[in-house]
């Protein structure tokens, strides 16, 4: 159903994408937008390694999550920050790329678990993040991307 990737020798292994999605905080999540058009936007994100699946917050409402309840087809993509060969001008970047399914989630309980653990990937304040869940998370909706293919690969930039 999916591409391979074209240029093999420049796939990740499995746990080289598992890191890239477990340590880098923002990607591009992309949906089925109005009128068939792509629509893709920064996201901060979650990788749960107990699911293996990607999770995001959001609000309640709005092009992302209208675009969902039509269409739960989506891709995530993330890069790293790359590295620059010594004496080099050229990045060598790291990328993964995940399609699946979106799931919307409400559960209060999953809110709470998953937005605290997210939360985590930025600040070690506690009493911030129960300050935030306080106050927001009766008003938060995740998505629970349940990836169908991962693909990561290294390219260097020319």
């Amino acid at each position: 159903m999916f591409r391979e990737l074209t240029r093999k020798s420049q796939r990740l292994s499995e746990e080289e994408c598992v890191e890239i999605l477990t340590n880098e905080t923002r990607g591009v999540l992309s949906v089925t937008g109005d009128n068939g058009y792509p629509y893709g936007m920064p996201m901060n994100h979650f990788y749960n390694p107990d699911d293996g699946c990607i999770w995001f917050h959001c609000g309640m409402n709005g092009h992302r999550t209208d675009s969902l309840k039509r269409d739960d087809r989506v891709s995530f993509c993330v890069c790293d920050k790359g590295r620059r060969e010594e004496g080099g001008w050229a990045f060598r970047v790291k990328s993964v790329i995940v399609f699946g399914r979106a799931q919307l989630i409400c559960d209060a309980d999953t809110v709470v678990d998953i937005t605290t653990r997210l939360s985590r990937k930025f600040t070690s304040d506690e009493e911030y993040i129960r300050k935030e869940l306080n106050s927001a998370a009766d008003r938060t909706l995740l998505i629970r991307l349940v990836p169908e293919q991962v693909c990561g690969k290294i390219v260097t930039e020319a």
